[in-house]
């Protein structure tokens, strides 16, 4: 697996791989290619063999971040790209003097509060029935990372 900062070129694939993902809140090829333009958003990507397998978008406002959005390719779960992921970003945020990194999760997506955990994130908040579901609306977790 290799890490690497994502290119305009890869906003169609980004695109599929969110929406493969995730069943609501998909963004479009429009708007990941905003976000790749946008030089207050960085974005890695894990490739094995030269195929994106999961990405990652950070925005930074002064001292201070917000993950967007974090995915893996289905198929490829549980294979330790959204560790790899998650761990380029506080690299990232250590190396810009980034304070705190903040992010919105489901309260059903127990893997990623586990991820989100295991790197010292903790529930600062809830927006209750945030997410849409076929079956009903489910709260955000409002998580917080302070970086010392």
């Amino acid at each position: 697996m290799e890490t690497r900062l994502a290119v305009i070129e890869d906003a169609l694939l980004l695109a599929a791989l969110h929406a493969a993902s995730f069943t609501h809140g998909v963004w479009n090829r429009p708007q990941i290619t905003d976000s790749l333009a946008n030089a207050a958003v960085l974005t890695w990507v894990v490739t094995e063999k030269g195929d994106i397998k999961g990405f990652a978008m950070l925005q930074q406002a002064a001292n201070e971040a917000e993950i967007l959005t974090l995915c893996a390719a289905p198929a490829a779960r549980r294979q330790g790209i959204a560790d790899a992921l998650l761990n380029q970003i506080l690299v990232h945020a250590r190396a810009a003097h980034i304070s705190k990194i903040f992010l919105e999760v489901a309260e059903d997506n127990t893997p990623a509060q586990k991820l989100y955990e295991k790197h010292g994130f903790k529930m600062t908040g809830k927006r209750p029935r945030y997410y849409q579901r076929d079956t009903g609306a489910v709260d955000a977790l409002m998580l917080t990372l302070e970086i010392v």
